[in-house]
């Protein structure tokens, strides 16, 4: 499947043009885990605000400035999959004063798909730790008659290709869903792609398409309203606010996963002492019973990480995206 998009073409070559500096020859950085912080420290977000990174993010933020003592303050740098803010932390001094929340949508997905992105996802970025994930639900219309995955699938196999999924953007996390979806179902089912999320969701409602993997946020209030009928949620474990929907692995595709998997991360070269202390708020922010309970009524699981556990983590999530998207044959220009 070939997919064109000028417009994160046009993204892509804007981030490359500033591409990173070698850690080699930045000037080293004098922070240490004793003075630092003492200013603001930037955590650039590199989605549009509003949406379920953003929400994260600014959660995050105001946990760690109060563990930090000093202000966080989110940037959003959206455009090109993501990759326009993971260029510019690539970029940035290595002082722990410019930080990132990355989506396994950016740092595992995406460089497969655009490999001139002007960074490297292992070499430009030191781990702080994993933050959280949330799942996506599968959808279909009442029109199709579906109730349960195993009827989508027969559906689709005795019409091959005839339905069509709408996905918010080539290497979304919603697209790759959906793709690695249609590999273990081996069924062939169209992709119609639309400008964002909220579009695609409203093309499913019209009836234009029948089926979408939607995100939790957006998903449980088409639930309640009955706008939409859930099949399946992506994670391995049912999520506690849509607890009647089973998971897509125990609907007769056995090891199926996908979620936005959020983590923080530095640019490569920041000293230990500032990544210790970095990863300590973080986890002091993801401890913290009100911050809980916020992430988890948005549909939001902690998934609180180590600097040390996130790189055989990121060699997992990219390779199993890696192969989706080459088996698939899915490219963007």
């Amino acid at each position: 499947m070939r997919l064109t998009r000028r417009a994160l073409g046009l993204g892509i070559a804007a981030a490359a043009a500033g591409r990173a500096v070698p850690v080699a020859a930045q000037p080293p950085s004098s922070a240490s885990s004793g003075d630092y912080p003492s200013r603001p420290v930037t955590l650039v977000v590199s989605w549009a605000p509003g949406g379920s990174t953003d929400f994260v993010g600014r959660l995050l933020a105001q946990g760690m400035s109060r563990t930090l003592g000093q202000q966080v303050v989110v940037e959003n740098r959206a455009g090109a999959s993501g990759t326009i803010g993971h260029a510019s932390v690539a970029r940035a001094r290595p002082d722990g004063y410019t930080i990132l929340l990355g989506v396994n949508s950016t740092y595992a997905m995406a460089t497969h798909l655009f490999p001139q992105k002007g960074y490297d996802d292992v070499r430009s970025f030191a781990p702080i730790g994993r933050v959280a994930e949330t799942p996506i639900f599968l959808c279909t219309t009442a029109r199709t008659g579906a109730k349960t995955v195993a009827e989508l699938i027969a559906l689709a196999k005795r019409q091959p290709g005839k339905l069509s999924y709408a996905s918010s953007g080539a290497g979304s996390s919603a697209h790759l869903a959906t793709e690695l979806f249609l590999k273990m179902a081996d069924i062939d089912v169209l992709n119609v792609t639309y400008r964002g999320g909220a579009p695609a969701v409203q093309a499913m409602l019209a009836d234009e398409v029948q089926m979408a993997f939607v995100d939790a946020v957006t998903a449980l209030p088409l639930f309640e309203a009955k706008s939409v009928v859930p099949l399946g949620v992506s994670s391995l474990q049912r999520s506690p606010l849509a607890a009647e929907v089973p998971t897509i692995a125990e609907s007769g595709l056995p090891g199926f996963e996908c979620s936005s998997q959020f983590a923080l991360l530095a640019p490569a070269g920041t000293p230990e002492p500032v990544i210790r202390k970095l990863s300590g708020a973080m986890l002091a922010t993801l401890n913290d019973p009100d911050v809980l309970g916020r992430l988890r009524a948005a549909a939001n699981t902690p998934t609180p990480g180590s600097p040390e556990e996130f790189p055989a983590y990121l060699q997992t999530e990219s390779a199993k995206w890696g192969d989706v998207i080459r088996t698939r044959g899915i490219t963007v220009n």
